[in-house]
């Protein structure tokens, strides 16, 4: 019988943790949102990440700027944000509109305030095993495996997906963690043949039911990093989770698996930068 694992709950005590912590600090920890347009997903993704601000103990500021906005303006914004002291994180809500360089965008936020881990430095950092920050995602799944026990070192670990912010950082996490680890990508062939030797399945291709019962071999940890919608408009994962429950000893639903300790991580990011910060 598969054990779900349950991010929600873990969320909660993470969460519960970084509440606690950052009660003890001198000053309030801070998280500075910028949304660019009226994307609905992000909206929502903004929403949702300043509640959990609300329940850490952790200050929200919104800068909510129309999707005609200049680069100039976004960067001076980002500049601004940077110098101001009650800021420990700072968050641009990707992707951005139509016009505007994201790559500039990441670059031009202070490394020690880069709490999603996209800037080339921290980056740098995790791949030396130095890291200032974590990728809130791959952190997540990385926290998912320590909660549950379940053993890294030795095992086959197969990650489909070699996107910047999943799937490269996932595949280094893993490693550095004893791990055995293949990287599959859309160019991979035998992609069936490969996943079968996965001890440890992370997906995070963004399409919908593509891990089939035939690609998961018998008590295979199978991680859904994806989250999508079927042609019904349900949120759904990469994995067809009925036809592979069965197959394996643990596996994360969607919703309610990785989503939820992706904004945990963050949390727990601006928690570090504002110790930083207030050292």
């Amino acid at each position: 019988m598969a054990t779900r694992i349950d991010g929600k709950a873990l969320a909660v005590k993470v969460k519960e943790r970084v509440r606690e912590e950052a009660a003890k600090l001198p000053r309030q920890p801070g998280l500075a949102v910028i949304l660019v347009g009226d994307d609905p997903a992000s909206r929502v993704y903004v929403s949702g990440k300043e509640k959990d601000c609300a329940e850490c103990g952790i200050l929200s500021f919104e800068h909510k700027l129309p999707a005609e906005t200049t680069q100039e303006e976004l960067l001076a914004l980002i500049e601004k944000l940077n110098a101001d002291p009650a800021v420990d994180g700072i968050l641009c809500q990707l992707p951005l509109p139509g016009g505007l360089d994201e790559e500039a965008v990441i670059n031009a936020i202070v490394p020690d305030k880069d709490v999603d881990c996209f800037h080339p430095f921290n980056v740098g950092r995790m791949v030396i095993g130095e890291p200032v920050f974590l990728p809130c995602t791959p952190a997540g799944v990385m926290e998912m495996l320590r909660e549950y026990e379940i053993p890294i070192r030795g095992r086959r670990c197969v990650v489909l997906g070699r996107s910047n912010i999943v799937g490269k950082p996932m595949s280094i996490l893993l490693t550095q963690s004893d791990g055995t680890v293949t990287t599959c990508h859309s160019r991979t062939e035998n992609l069936a043949e490969i996943t079968r030797q996965a001890d440890i399945l992370v997906s995070a291709v963004g399409k919908v039911r593509c891990v089939t019962a035939d690609m998961v071999k018998d008590g295979a940890v199978v991680i859904d990093v994806a989250m999508n919608r079927d042609e019904n408009g349900k949120l759904c994962g990469d994995v067809d989770f009925a036809a592979v429950e069965p197959k394996t000893s643990y596996i994360t639903p969607v919703p309610g698996g990785v989503g939820p300790m992706t904004r945990a991580v963050l949390m727990e990011n601006i928690l570090t930068a504002a110790r930083n910060h207030q050292a």
